[in-house]
């Protein structure tokens, strides 16, 4: 992907304020496609109120693909599935057996959140986990 050039005017005020706004807008933009077509973008619960208060600073933007929930709600699947990734290394892909072994173990926790609740979160934590140690 070619860099685009900056204007004269451009300096580093802008270019702090486009990485704030760029997700915000790029979420924006897959919710776009998802909301018209019904094979291309994610569905992510953006709306403008959404993407306004992300540009602003005033809401945190979830990493990418994550869809809008408050963060309380799924960074708990988020860090058990991240923590399990590095625990369990002789699974090396999401299986079923991979996850029985953590629908059970987190159901053994009784976090108050049902594995059909976390599981989006536990395997995005994992997935992360495995991407980062590949």
């Amino acid at each position: 992907m070619t860099q685009a050039s900056n204007p004269k005017w451009w300096n580093e005020h802008k270019t702090s304020g486009w990485e704030r706004v760029k997700e915000a807008l790029r979420r924006d933009w897959e919710q776009t496609k998802a909301d018209f077509t019904n094979n291309k973008g994610q569905e992510l619960n953006q709306d403008v109120d959404d993407t306004v208060k992300q540009a602003l600073g005033k809401e945190p933007i979830p990493p990418r693909h994550v869809p809008n929930s408050d963060w309380d709600d799924v960074e708990p699947g988020l860090r058990y599935g991240w923590g399990a990734a590095g625990q369990y290394t002789e699974h090396h892909d999401w299986d079923d057996r991979v996850e029985g072994k953590l629908k059970e173990e987190w159901t053994d926790l009784k976090s108050g959140r049902t594995w059909d609740e976390a599981k989006g979160a536990v395997r995005r934590g994992w997935d992360s986990a495995r991407r980062k140690a590949s």
